[in-house]
């Protein structure tokens, strides 16, 4: 028997008891409806003055030794540094900063647009005592009214009793008695509506003066050693380490740092 011959034709009585409701058109469903109206004006203005003045010596010597035994019978590490260091840093020098700065900043022009004062055309008045035709409906110069479309009716709409009869048949699934809840606007508007509307107007204006003066002398010996002995039986570990150091540090001289600002800021 083929595929064709088993398929049975629906009954009228089932054709009947389907019930279903018509989606809205594309163009009605929304999931985010989403309007930003933005309008923004910005002034800025950020003048920067910097200025910097240094003297310094550095002098870093760093010695270091290292000896290790690790998992290691009857071994002997051994760590010797020696370190002897004689600095001498002097400094004659001054060290002078001297920063000025004058802003005139003018940010008192506010207007983004200003717009056009378009006249209204006049039209013709909509009042019906100016001389207007009456409207529909109203009585007529033989003192009978003017039938309208809500007295007699259309010919293309059907009757209200058979619209009501067919949504009250439409309301109720057959077999069940129980009523079709009404799922036509369910798809109707959008699940997420957001209107932001931002207007905003900013002055900002932020001179900046600075000015940085330094004498420095740095010194920084170092001298390590180190022995060590991990996991070991009858080892021996030994680190010596010997530092001498003579530093000597002179600074003459002045360190002046002068920031000078003149701000002229009109908003």
């Amino acid at each position: 028997m083929s595929e064709d011959a088993e398929l049975v034709p629906l009954s009228d009585e089932e054709l009947n008891a389907q019930v279903g409701s018509v989606l809205p058109d594309k163009e009605v469903v929304s999931i985010l409806d989403l309007n930003v109206d933005l309008a923004l004006a910005i002034d800025a203005a950020a003048p920067i003055e910097l200025a910097v003045a240094a003297n310094a010596n550095v002098a870093a010597p760093i010695d270091a030794a290292v000896g290790t035994n690790i998992l290691s019978s009857g071994s002997e590490a051994q760590a010797l540094a020696d370190q002897g260091v004689l600095i001498t840093q002097g400094i004659d020098a001054d060290a002078t900063a001297h920063a000025v700065q004058v802003s005139g900043i003018d940010q008192s022009d506010d207007v983004v647009d200003a717009g056009s004062s378009t006249p209204v055309e006049s039209g013709a008045p909509d009042d019906v005592s100016s001389g207007g035709s009456e409207p529909a409906g109203g009585p007529t110069a033989a003192g009978t009214e003017t039938p309208t479309e809500s007295s007699t009716g259309s010919a293309d709409e059907p009757s209200t009793t058979a619209e009501t009869a067919g949504e009250e048949q439409a309301a109720v699934v057959p077999g069940t008695g129980l009523e079709t809840p009404d799922t036509s606007q369910l798809l109707n508007g959008s699940l997420l509506d957001v209107n932001v509307n931002v207007d905003a107007d900013v002055d900002l204006a932020a001179p900046i003066a600075g000015a940085v003066a330094a004498n420095a002398n740095v010194a920084a010996p170092i001298d390590a050693a180190v022995a060590a002995n991990v996991g070991s039986v009858d080892s021996q570990a030994v680190a010596v380490a010997q530092q001498d150091a003579i530093i000597n540090q002179d600074i003459t001289g002045s360190a002046t740092a002068d920031a000078e600002q003149t701000s002229d800021i009109e908003q």
